[in-house]
């Protein structure tokens, strides 16, 4: 495998509801089953990476009683009108154990399936889920010392937190602190040694099949989130002097199993501490929220940080938790978007149907999509963002960020207006975006030789010729409209 580019490209796909279009009226589709054309067409995108979103093991009888509740069959309404019980199969986030799921082809067929990856320069990433594990897992009557729990005699201080496994001890839900429990998950204790080298050992198996993680939830595991979350519940006295997991995790997979990757799904400023304790990636959701808020001057200050902070941001519009992007921002503003988190530092992150312009966001508990229309024009424009950007300027090039000035006296539009410079080499690139709905100019200072140069819009296929000696003095005049976007090669 070649090395992993400085900005590399990945690939969402929800596994169990994605593998239904290979089914046939004899056959339910697993992974062997899924056309070799479909990879070789992601590898030509410029994708780097695949993300099998939800392979492992559930117990998805135990998981459907449970999520029949109202507030999620709520979001099945919506998504799938037409939705019966046995579209819901269950949360992948609520893991039996890290086997692959027999019905997508056991291990050997990720297995299989990773060796197809590899031939074409794709690497495979597969989910981590440190917080807790399925209520209904066999671990949480083998294994009840990775859990929080309390023997059945002992009564626990709140009942709403927990339930009964067979034995009539009580096992704590996984939770995140911020929300209600999780009510099909059971949660792992970080403040005992059994339960980190548990984990730890369950990442060194999931690394043997694959190239990377995604770690669902991974500030929750900190040594201080986690004692405040649950300091009440269970003796977390010992974290105060404690390592913190995942710098001793990360650090013992890593050194088995080179360039592995770590991708850590992250909220509450807590990217750059999961950055230093070896993370390679983490979710840079703030420009997400921030791009849905048309905030363009926080976005420039957004985009002032560290460098190697960004290089190592993940940039997504959308993924199996988010609102669908063309349904969330509207077509113009989701494409203009989508010029931005592809031409940044960092990781650029897709998910499964954003290119095609799908609305509807399925809940991961189900295990069927309805069929939307695909949106030509979004695919087109996607089309031409993924070619302009597969180049190495962009994968392993260096980037600078502009400063858009007012166009002339008492014009305020260049404030909508982003911009930055990519160089590599003798090639350059120049990408400019009016991120508002407004016809906006403004003018760009970039280093250019000094002499008529010709630029190309690579996202538009037109061109235009410019004296450098020009943009030195005056800067490069543009005018574009309402969500438009240019990206110029010279």
């Amino acid at each position: 495998m070649n090395a992993l580019p400085h900005q590399p490209s990945l690939y969402e796909i929800n596994t169990r509801v994605w593998l239904r279009q290979f089914d046939t009226p004899s056959n339910r589709a697993s992974l062997d089953d899924v056309p070799d054309i479909l990879w070789d067409e992601l590898a030509d995108k410029g994708i780097h990476i695949i993300w099998l979103m939800g392979v492992w093991k559930i117990n998805a009888q135990a998981l459907r009683q449970r999520d029949m509740i109202a507030d999620l069959t709520i979001g099945y309404d919506a998504a799938l009108p037409d939705w019966t019980e046995e579209d819901v199969i269950g949360s992948p986030y609520a893991v039996d154990d890290y086997v692959v799921a027999d019905d997508l082809g056991g291990n050997k067929a990720i297995k299989r399936l990773h060796c197809k990856l590899q031939k074409r320069g794709l690497r495979l990433m597969l989910d981590f889920v440190p917080n807790h594990f399925s209520q209904a897992s066999h671990l949480v009557n083998d294994r009840p010392e990775v859990f929080i729990h309390h023997p059945a005699e002992q009564t626990v201080t709140d009942s709403s937190l927990y339930f009964a496994a067979k034995t009539g001890d009580q096992f704590a839900f996984g939770r995140d602190p911020l929300f209600a429990p999780w009510g099909d998950t059971a949660q792992v204790n970080y403040a005992a040694a059994e339960a980190r080298q548990y984990m730890q050992d369950s990442l060194l198996k999931i690394a043997d099949l694959c190239d990377g993680v995604r770690c669902d939830m991974a500030m929750l595991m900190l040594n201080d989130i986690f004692s405040r979350t649950w300091h009440e519940h269970v003796d977390c006295s010992g974290l105060e002097q404690a390592d913190e997991f995942w710098q001793q995790a990360i650090s013992v997979v890593k050194e088995s199993h080179n360039g592995f990757i770590f991708m850590a799904e992250a909220y509450w400023d807590t990217e750059w501490r999961l950055q230093q304790l070896g993370f390679n990636y983490t979710y840079d959701k703030r420009l997400t929220d921030l791009l849905h808020e048309s905030n363009v001057a926080a976005i420039k200050g957004h985009l002032h940080a560290d460098q190697n902070y960004q290089q190592r941001s993940v940039r997504f519009l959308e993924n199996h938790d988010e609102t669908r992007a063309v349904a969330a921002l509207g077509r113009d503003r989701s494409l203009a978007a989508a010029v931005i988190v592809s031409t940044l530092q960092g990781m650029h992150f897709y998910h499964d149907g954003q290119f095609q312009g799908l609305k509807v966001r399925v809940p991961v508990q189900l295990g069927r999509a309805p069929i939307e229309e695909v949106d030509s024009y979004v695919e087109d424009y996607y089309q031409r963002i993924l070619e302009a950007t597969k180049a190495e300027i962009f994968t392993d090039g260096d980037w600078q960020l502009l400063a858009p000035q007012s166009a002339w006296s008492d014009n305020n539009s260049h404030n909508q207006m982003l911009a930055w410079h990519w160089q590599r080499e003798n090639e350059h690139r120049i990408v400019v975006v009016n991120y508002s709905e407004t016809l906006g100019q403004c003018r760009l200072f970039f280093d250019a030789p000094q002499q008529e140069i010709y630029l190309t819009d690579i996202l538009n296929h037109t061109n235009y010729e410019r004296d450098g000696r020009e943009i030195k003095q005056s800067g490069l005049f543009v005018e574009l409209g309402a969500y438009q976007s240019h990206i110029f090669a010279f």
